[in-house]
């Protein structure tokens, strides 16, 4: 296990590049694999969920090749994917379990996925109770609604599914069986989550539907298919991984930095909204468009000034839930009340992100107080350096990493090794801004 200390910095400045969206990096690998035809992806992200869905397709026969600047997928079809002979390692990557879990209730062959301690203890029963309205004969081989899960050859048909929960990967997990379903499958959720699946379906191919209701709720909707084809792909800059360094440049004071090449889907721009609301000096530049698969992306200049408190819920949730941990460093630096609430989703993520992200802002000296499904924070205070708890939550450590660049003494990351989860360069992009 590592130990990352965290100095305080003034006046960071540069031009940085961040890693290719988590999010879409794993889907077109899935896609890709149950593709006809070759997938070309670049910008992936080499982190480790990513990784582990590429080594799970490989166990079911499909060829992958990881080049310095691309990956390239030779893929066999909805039907092509062959039997594992061992349990597919998921790691510590939900996505990678609950949209894979899509794709395997479709196959002919039986499957097992399990992962890590962490993985093995989240809800999996999200996922499991619509794919078994389906058909799917998928069981939780301990009982308790986590990993591992065993997946047997079932006959799909198509539902409408009324999601309790906007999620994405609920959502992704459903539209992907649909692929292998014998009528039309939709999704309704309360709120649009993020719409990576359905773009890069349509993208391949899938005939996709979307519509999104006057109360604020969305339904998405798939086809069966009989093939879906290979694509290039070029990922976008991550937007979870560039709010960081929106974050350091905000609350660094003397910043200014330059992040190129930023996704900016609006599904998943909800914290550039909150930064826009906290009073921000950042600008979109460079502006590109939707031709990557739907997909734009933009250059993001930010400079360093002065925030104030914010109300964050609603159906901007779902757009910005990675990114509460840094939107909770920020409000602590910035002048009033920041609540933060509908976000009972934070409590099923790596860790209890309502729990973790409250201890470790304690431990720094501001003052928050959780609650059911979000937190309240009083901004405005400095900040002390700490000695902080990662509990292996890779967004955990990034975001109070950056809390301590502009704390007053040193802070110390616990197992910091966990940012190599969605961004193993972090630690060395931070020192570039810092010299």
């Amino acid at each position: 296990m590592s130990v990352k200390t965290i100095y305080p910095k003034r006046g960071l400045r540069g031009e940085i590049r961040v890693p290719g969206d988590k999010s879409v990096s794993h889907r077109s690998v899935m896609l890709g694999a149950i593709a006809m035809g070759t997938t070309e992806i670049t910008n992936f992200l080499k982190g480790a969920d990513c990784l582990s869905t590429i080594q799970c397709f490989r166990k079911m026969g499909i060829e992958i090749e990881q080049k310095k600047e691309r990956v390239v997928i030779r893929g066999k079809g909805l039907k092509g994917l062959t039997a594992p002979f061992e349990t597919l390692n998921v790691g510590n990557s939900g996505t990678t379990t609950r949209l894979m879990s899509g794709i395997l209730a479709g196959q002919n062959f039986k499957s097992v996925m399990s992962g890590d301690e962490s993985l093995n203890s989240r809800p999996m029963g999200r996922i499991m109770t619509p794919l078994s309205q389906m058909g799917a004969h998928i069981y939780s081989v301990y009982g308790n609604d986590c990993a591992p899960l065993k997946i047997e050859p079932g006959r799909l048909h198509g539902i409408h599914y009324q999601s309790p929960v906007a999620s994405a990967q609920v959502k992704s997990a459903v539209l992907l069986a649909g692929l292998y379903a014998d009528s039309e499958t939709l999704v309704t959720e309360p709120a649009l989550s993020r719409n990576h699946t359905e773009l890069m379906l349509q993208g391949f191919g899938a005939k996709v539907t979307s519509v999104l209701h006057s109360d604020g709720c969305a339904t998405a909707g798939i086809y069966p298919c009989k093939q879906i084809y290979g694509q290039k792909i070029h990922v976008p800059g991550d937007i979870s991984s560039a709010a960081y360094f929106i974050g350091a440049g905000l609350l660094v004071p003397g910043s200014e930095l330059l992040i190129r090449n930023v996704g900016t889907n609006p599904t998943r721009a909800g914290f550039l909204k909150v930064c826009e609301a906290m009073g921000a000096d950042i600008t979109c530049l460079e502006r590109q468009g939707t031709e990557n698969l739907g997909e734009p992306t933009c250059d993001i200049l930010v400079r360093s000034g002065t925030l104030h408190g914010t109300t964050i819920g609603g159906s901007l949730i779902p757009t910005l839930i990675d990114e509460i941990p840094m939107i909770a460093v920020m409000a602590a630096y910035a002048e009033g009340t920041t609540i933060i609430k509908d976000a009972r989703e934070l409590k099923v993520k790596e860790t209890d992100r309502i729990s973790t992200v409250t201890e470790n802002l304690k431990a720094m000296g501001a003052k928050v107080c959780p609650t059911d499904d979000g937190m309240m924070i009083e901004g405005g205070n400095p900040l002390s350096g700490a000695h902080i708890q990662s509990y292996l939550d890779h967004r955990i450590a990034m975001a109070f990493s950056i809390a301590g660049l502009a704390a007053e003494g040193e802070t110390v990351i616990e197992d910091s090794q966990c940012v190599d989860v969605s961004y193993p360069e972090f630690f060395e992009t931070m020192e570039t801004i810092c010299n």
